[in-house]
């Protein structure tokens, strides 16, 4: 099965590695912008895309999901 994935936080890591291990074709991995995290306020990357980058897979990380619904609607073959 091809799908999207949509998943920031470490507890959908684990969704994420299951799916791949089941075979579906992951096409795209959609995550939360990397944000500045602590007191030296050093960008960081959330769990899942960094998950993403190492199975390969491809990332976007909109600021908003509408923007993601638009690139995958727009990007979806012709009938």
């Amino acid at each position: 099965m091809k799908l999207v994935f949509c998943g920031t936080p470490q507890f959908a890591v684990p969704t994420l590695q299951a799916l791949l291990a089941a075979n579906h074709e992951v096409a795209l991995v959609v995550s939360q912008p990397d944000r500045l995290v602590g007191r030296d306020r050093s960008l960081t990357a959330p769990p899942v895309k960094l998950a993403a980058l190492a199975a390969d897979l491809a990332v976007a990380q909109p600021e908003t999901i509408r923007t993601t619904q638009n690139f995958v609607r727009n990007s979806r073959p012709s009938p």
